[in-house]
């Protein structure tokens, strides 16, 4: 019994088990890519002005977990999200962003339900924000296809928790719209989320909110 239950384990773990790859470079190039702008000439090479989530942009989270002693990694994903960025000159002065939590989706409904649940509480915390609180100088204006590095540091809340994060950024500038990759930490004890484990599934105590977001001239 015990060598079924292991064999199962292993199976799911290392087969059945289909985690998304990490969002990269290839992920913003390829949605910018898919999208259209609406505008012509200098209106559509502007950077300046707001800028409003569009269809493309996509948040998840990303946790490893251990399976009766087999290593895998759990993911959700959603494009629920709406916000906005503002940039004037080479500076983003403010950006507010707002995802709903009650609309990740794995390839696991099990784990759905345990997120929806007893982990996230999305009844009680249906949303997670993000608000830019300090200023982000890119320097220069990229040109069509080019990016920058930067980092960010803004007020994350998650679980009815705020708290002050900073991480890196990627923004690119092509086809008249912007797409930004970035990852930031989570521990969780910090925004008072309860450890995942559950049964014979362990997980870190941590994990990664991961993003690509698509913005277009508002």
């Amino acid at each position: 019994m015990v060598t079924v239950v292991l064999a199962a384990s292993f199976i799911y773990a290392k087969v059945l088990n289909q985690a998304d790859d990490e969002f990269d470079s290839a992920d913003v190039k390829d949605r910018l890519a898919a999208s259209t702008t609406t505008g012509t000439g200098e209106e559509a090479m502007s950077v300046e002005g707001t800028w409003r989530i569009s269809a493309g942009s996509e948040v998840g989270y990303r946790v490893d977990e251990t399976i009766n002693g087999f290593d895998t990694t759990a993911n959700g994903r959603t494009q629920s999200i709406t916000g906005s960025i503002v940039i004037a000159g080479t500076t983003v002065p403010s950006a507010e962003f707002t995802v709903d939590m009650a609309t990740f989706t794995s390839d696991e409904s099990r784990r759905d339900n345990q997120f929806k649940g007893r982990i996230m509480d999305v009844a009680t915390f249906p949303t997670a924000t993000f608000v830019l609180t300090e200023p982000i100088d890119f320097a220069a204006v990229p040109p069509d296809g080019g990016s920058v590095s930067v980092s960010g540091t803004g007020n994350l809340t998650l679980h009815g928790t705020t708290k002050s994060v900073t991480f890196d950024l990627d923004a690119t500038f092509e086809n008249g719209r912007v797409g930004v990759l970035g990852k930031i930490p989570v521990l969780f004890a910090d925004y008072g989320i309860p450890n995942p484990s559950f049964a014979t599934i362990t997980t870190a105590d941590n994990g990664v909110l991961e993003f690509v977001l698509i913005l277009e001239h508002a």
